[in-house]
């Protein structure tokens, strides 16, 4: 079963990479759309330390940092998962989810597997390269620190895919709500920035209710020396809104009754 599983994703990646290879101008337009549209806020960061203001107690560099693990991780799950809102939509909109569900393998698997789009690639790869940028400018970094870090970095992408399936399974009663991706996007912003510069109750909501604290800062912290009990504490939520996700999705899809009501 799970070599089946497997030989699936591999071909839907194969796919993934065809099609990019087939419209090459459109795939390179998306990638530097995307990256440059993700650029903003590190410019915005730039701008604010160049007038002379700043974050209390985190330097350009130390936030620039946060910024781009939260670009790196943001680029990752649009590769991932992202696309499987908006492929869920079609298909419950054109009444073709059958056809998928009448499929052998998982419903929620082959969704996503056949939605891997590398569009993202552009934002991981600029994202990688501010990471670079940054984390040369704050000091050594320990083996230690990096487990921490790949470890803390790992479970804000668990995070984005929890998100990314709830979205999926509040679009069988909510159909073609595109302005659904931008209210979990207002709350997922809030983990591009130092969590200490948020009242305690928003900081505390960010790393246990929908942790996105994880999605940038933690990782960062990580690298910095600052992670505490608090970040490590906070990867068992990301792994459950992760579970969440999926669970609900499932749920959903056996209230589903397809187009005919």
């Amino acid at each position: 079963m799970l070599k089946k599983y497997i030989r699936i994703y591999r071909e839907c990646i194969k796919i993934s990479i065809s099609t990019a290879l087939t419209y090459r101008l459109n795939f390179l337009l998306d990638n530097f759309i995307m990256l440059v549209s993700n650029t903003i806020f590190p410019l915005v960061t730039l701008l604010i330390y160049g007038s002379g203001a700043e974050f209390p107690n985190w330097s350009l560099y130390e936030v620039l940092l946060v910024q781009a693990a939260f670009t790196m991780s943001t680029g990752i799950a649009d590769i991932l998962f992202n696309g499987v809102l908006w492929a869920t939509m079609r298909h419950i909109i054109e009444g073709s989810l059958e056809i998928v569900l009448i499929k052998p393998v998982d419903c929620l698997f082959l969704l996503t597997a056949s939605t891997v789009d590398f569009s993202g690639a552009g934002l991981f790869l600029g994202g990688a390269v501010l990471f670079a940028v940054a984390l040369s400018h704050v000091g050594p970094v320990s083996i230690l620190m990096a487990l921490q870090f790949l470890i803390l970095f790992i479970s804000g992408v668990f995070v984005m895919m929890g998100i990314s399936f709830i979205m999926v399974a509040t679009s069988f009663k909510w159909v073609g709500n595109s302005r659904l991706p931008e209210i979990f996007d207002s709350i997922k912003y809030f983990g591009r920035y130092p969590q200490n510069i948020f009242h305690k109750s928003i900081s505390g909501f960010t790393s246990f209710i929908i942790p996105v604290a994880m999605i940038g800062y933690f990782p960062a912290a990580a690298l910095l020396g600052e992670a505490d009990s608090i970040a490590f504490i906070a990867i068992l939520p990301c792994f459950l809104f992760a579970m969440a996700g999926v669970l609900l999705f499932k749920y959903m899809i056996r209230l589903y009754e397809g187009v005919g009501g």
